[in-house]
């Protein structure tokens, strides 16, 4: 089965007894997951489970804080 581009299926992981999962070494260097980081976990109770890493999530807050800060006044935008 060709999955579409930019997809990619890494195989099956193993939960432990202390509910724990190794992702998969390719899954790993492909996100550039490095010993040490921290990976949010979020999910949909009908879609799955999902993990981030938390820089990206910070660099997009960082990013929107940024544009809050340049943006106008709330009493600017009214004139």
């Amino acid at each position: 089965m060709k999955l579409p581009k930019g997809k990619k299926f890494y195989g099956a992981v193993t939960v432990s007894e202390r509910g724990q999962i190794v992702i998969p070494a390719e899954a790993r260097r492909d996100f550039g997951i490095e010993i040490g980081d921290k990976m949010i976990v979020a999910g949909d109770l009908e879609k799955g489970i999902g993990l981030v890493k938390a820089s990206a999530i910070m660099g997009a807050l960082a990013s929107m804080l940024e544009m809050f800060r340049s943006a106008p006044e709330v009493d600017e935008m009214e004139e």
